[in-house]
């Protein structure tokens, strides 16, 4: 599923000669592959991880195991330290993480689907925060991810732009 406003990101990543990065678990690739659709991907998309597990999200994006396995690596504080990891080890400004759960984990008491996102700018948090997702299934919760995360980052990029400005 490719995201419909992607060319709103790429034409200001490409005004601005900014780079975008990306962590992700939750989507598994999902948006990796969505923003590897946007036009002028090569131009500004450095590239990304994917972590499924605190044993890799530790290792590549150097999150504290200890306080990692209290949250089993699902948390706002963990998004964050993805973000800015991944614009960290790709060279760029720009960085998203994400985090969180596609489907229901009894066993864990997790009743609904939700992510936690962060989008980091030269190593600064400018948002981070919970997503919900109302779906049935596991590719569902994935695709609303992607695509809330997508429209915050573009929000973002245009709220910086518009700083910038002033």
């Amino acid at each position: 599923m490719e995201y419909l406003n992607g060319n709103d990101i790429s034409d200001i990543l490409m005004e601005r000669s900014q780079t975008l990065a990306v962590a992700e678990s939750v989507t598994a690739g999902l948006l990796m592959a969505n923003i590897s659709l946007m036009v002028n991907a090569t131009s500004f998309f450095q590239g990304g991880i994917i972590a499924y597990n605190l044993g890799q999200k530790s290792r590549h994006l150097g999150i504290d195991p200890i306080a990692a396995q209290k949250t089993n690596c699902v948390s706002e504080a963990i998004a964050q330290q993805m973000a800015i990891s991944a614009a960290s080890e790709f060279c760029s400004q720009w960085g998203i993480g994400i985090t969180g759960y596609a489907l229901p984990v009894p066993e864990l008491n997790i009743k609904s689907c939700f992510a936690y996102c962060a989008i980091a700018y030269h190593n600064r948090i400018l948002f981070s925060g919970q997503i919900n997702a109302n779906s049935h299934t596991q590719r569902e919760s994935q695709q609303q991810f992607v695509s809330t995360t997508l429209d915050i980052f573009q929000s973002t990029l245009r709220k910086h732009a518009e700083d910038d400005v002033r």
